[in-house]
């Protein structure tokens, strides 16, 4: 579980399709430079935030730590499209004292997004985005939380017809992380709040219960208004 507060910017050092080594596991491994100031109580098999995906330590040194990478992973997520001294937003998984300044994020990436723009608003910049997979956009919400590269952030626009969402940053949160730095076509991970994903389900059960073979709760409510709009007539 994180919160999404970016810790700090880590550096690519290490993207190895194939790790035949025992870190590595033979898979795709991923390794981060330039992170001591997260790395003074890692443990191996902790989990840590990768631009907003939660991957577990292998093998670390005072200032670098590899993971190891799953095909899902690769096909959910941004991890595949890094290069080599790129920069990547990090966070380690949250202790119980650590003061709760963002919203519950599990790491779980559902989809990635484009950008679309990049506006400048005085000192801050909005950035509108267009996500891959658009069904994602029901649970996005204007002033919710979505998480994008793994930072915590307000949504401040949605289009559901256009399918793009916005969020603003602030000057102090463009300097630490990532996303400004991304140009106009380049993606994001999306992780939207758990939140709406659990009500959802819930309501759903208890709507749909007894209803049996008949459908859903919203095949009914669509086919009560038809009729009633037919009647009309």
């Amino acid at each position: 579980m994180f919160t999404g507060i970016v810790e700090t910017i880590g550096t690519v050092s290490s993207l190895v399709p194939l790790d035949a080594t025992s870190t590595g596991g033979g898979g795709t491994s991923l390794t981060i430079s330039n992170a001591a100031c997260i790395l003074d109580d890692v443990h191996l098999g902790d989990s840590i935030s990768i631009n907003g995906t939660c991957l577990t330590v292998t093998e670390f040194t005072a200032d670098t730590f590899k993971v190891g990478v799953a095909p899902e992973t690769l096909r959910r997520t941004n991890l595949g499209e890094l290069k080599v001294g790129m920069g990547v937003n990090l966070e380690r998984a949250v202790a119980g004292h650590v003061r709760f300044g963002g919203h519950f994020v599990q790491g779980h990436v559902d989809t990635t997004a484009a950008i679309l723009s990049k506006t400048p608003d005085g000192n801050a910049l909005t950035i509108r985005l267009h996500p891959k997979d658009p069904a994602v956009l029901t649970y996005i919400v204007e002033k919710g939380y979505i998480t994008l590269d793994g930072a915590s952030l307000t949504i401040v626009a949605v289009n559901d017809e256009e399918q793009w969402f916005e969020i603003m940053l602030v000057a102090y949160t463009q300097e630490k992380i990532v996303i400004p730095g991304k140009a106009v076509g380049e993606s994001v991970n999306v992780e939207v709040d758990m939140a709406g994903k659990y009500i959802e389900k819930q309501v759903k059960a208890h709507l749909e219960k007894g209803l049996g073979a008949k459908g859903g709760i919203l095949e009914k409510m669509v086919r009560e208004a038809v009729e009633k709009a037919l009647a009309k007539k």
